[in-house]
């Protein structure tokens, strides 16, 4: 099976890599070798390689600049959709799209079914909620949350380093969601790929969590694995006193029933965290 993966250097990227199937023939580029936004070169990559499966992997994932940069969000997140859709649907290759749990406003108290209508609070959701439009009814969107790797930009990472440097912390309470560990969202994805599904699909890691709550698993991962060598307290505060530029759905825990029932379960967003925190320990 031969597949294109976009997006190759980032966390989901990397994690694809490492958990594609035997048969896989990767094809794996990021924005330094292929302009996503760029048609006639993406139609050039896939007529070149043909593949039978499209993973798109590549996003503008910076939330918060998004709201002073959405023209150039919407190019990555909508508009490139578009054209690897497009391009893939012109040689059959089925086409995967990741989403996110920020195309709802978190007006609810009860997991988000994939078919629940979308209000995005903020740029960076609607850019993602453009692309998911783009992708086609024909596409296999999947939608995430609060992805995290042993390497990138996430929260795991930069709780790591605070937790290390400062004597203090403050994190939010009353923003819930669930924590997902990116090698585990990888393995879904070439799951469901492999089951031909198309239309729009959940998955994240089991449970859910507000932002503290994950911060003090962090801690009390990292201290039991010796990855900090002290304890620091961690103050539970209110959205309001840590204004953001863009603005967090208070409430994203995702509906995965569906994608539970083709490919079974995510192990708990917890026994992830460990499995990361164990890969940093090596």
């Amino acid at each position: 099976m031969r597949v294109l993966i976009t997006g190759a250097h980032g966390q989901l990227g990397r994690a694809l890599i490492a958990t594609a199937p035997a048969d896989a023939v990767l094809d794996a580029t990021d924005a330094t070798e292929l302009d996503i936004t760029d048609a006639p070169a993406v139609e050039r990559r896939i007529n070149a390689t043909k593949p039978q499966l499209v993973i798109n992997a590549a996003a503008y994932t910076l939330v918060d600049q998004a709201e002073s940069d959405e023209v150039e969000a919407l190019r990555i997140n909508g508009d490139a959709v578009g054209v690897l859709a497009a391009a893939s649907r012109a040689i059959g290759a089925r086409f995967v799209h990741v989403s996110t749990d920020f195309v709802f406003d978190g007006g609810q108290s009860t997991p988000y079914a994939p078919d629940a209508a979308t209000n995005p609070l903020n740029a960076y959701g609607r850019t993602k909620l453009a692309g998911e439009q783009a992708a086609g009814t024909d596409a296999l969107i999947v939608r995430t949350a609060w992805v995290y790797a042993a390497q990138g930009h996430n929260f795991v990472r930069s709780m790591l380093r605070a937790m290390a440097e400062r004597e203090r912390l403050r994190v939010v309470i009353d923003q819930v969601g669930t924590p997902t560990y990116a090698r585990g969202l990888a393995e879904a994805l070439w799951a469901l790929s492999a089951r031909q599904v198309q239309g729009i699909f959940h998955y994240t890691d089991s449970g859910c969590a507000s932002w503290y709550d994950f911060a003090v698993a962090i801690q009390e991962e990292a201290l039991a694995r010796g990855l900090l060598s002290r304890e620091i307290p961690i103050d539970p505060i209110a959205t309001a006193d840590y204004p953001t530029a863009a603005t967090r759905p208070p409430y994203s825990v995702l509906d995965k029933r569906a994608t539970v029932a083709l490919i079974g379960a995510a192990p708990h967003w917890r026994v992830q965290l460990r499995r990361m925190i164990e890969e940093l320990h090596g």
